[in-house]
């Protein structure tokens, strides 16, 4: 009986197989290829889609990546101004000090100043009226000069002659005192700044140009001629 049975299915089992067979369509060499095709076109626009999705993530990192380096540049730049900020920020105290200090400054060099002009125009004005005192004693210094020419050999030991004579060296030490100096002429290269030529001579003595004879004494008074030597020149 069981061998009935088997042989029973493996029939059915063999018309069930005949029947999907018949029923089943035979494909063409063209729908073949076709499949194939759409096969191929199909696993290529899966691989461009993977592409394009790979693309999209790495543009998505990428502006992430600029977007977290903007946000720490923002904050490092937020970090300078508020320390440069504060640096910047003075004492009211202090900066009142400093201005202070700087008016003080200012007013002690303008004292200074102030007081070094003065003194200028004040030993101006002690030269101008000491010159003017000074080239009026000058003709005193000239007449005691001329005085002590005219005593004789014999007398210039006398008591009288010897009075003069330090009256007139006393004279003219308090004028060396005072910055009065003789001028140097006598045989000298006439010099307009300091002589003034009132003829010309022959003389053997000296050589063209130079003074042949001081007719009257001149004198400086520190670095300017207080009177002029009157002097005449050879030919």
């Amino acid at each position: 009986m069981e061998d009935q049975e088997k042989e029973v299915l493996e029939d059915i089992m063999e018309d069930l197989e005949k029947e999907s067979k018949e029923k089943k369509p035979h494909k063409t060499e063209e729908e073949v290829k076709k499949e194939h095709k759409n096969e191929k076109t199909s696993e290529k626009e899966e691989k461009e889609t993977e592409k394009e999705v790979k693309k999209e993530e790495k543009s998505e990192e990428k502006k992430a990546a600029e977007s977290s380096t903007e946000k720490e540049d923002q904050e490092e730049d937020r970090e300078k101004k508020s320390f440069f900020g504060k640096k910047d920020k003075k004492d009211p105290l202090k900066e009142k000090l400093d201005e202070m200090q700087d008016k003080y400054m200012r007013q002690v060099a303008e004292f200074d100043n102030f007081r070094k002009r003065t003194d200028k125009e004040k030993a101006q004005m002690f030269d101008a009226g000491a010159s003017s005192v000074l080239e009026k004693i000058l003709p005193i210094v000239d007449n005691f000069e001329r005085g002590l020419a005219t005593i004789p050999e014999d007398q210039k030991d006398s008591a009288f002659a010897d009075g003069m004579n330090k009256i007139y060296k006393q004279l003219v030490k308090q004028l060396e005192d005072l910055g009065v100096k003789p001028i140097d002429a006598q045989g000298t290269e006439f010099d307009p700044n300091f002589h003034n030529a009132v003829m010309q001579v022959d003389s053997e003595e000296v050589e063209s140009g130079y003074v042949a004879q001081e007719l009257q004494k001149g004198y400086m008074f520190h670095d300017t001629v207080l009177r002029h030597s009157m002097v005449s020149v050879a030919k």
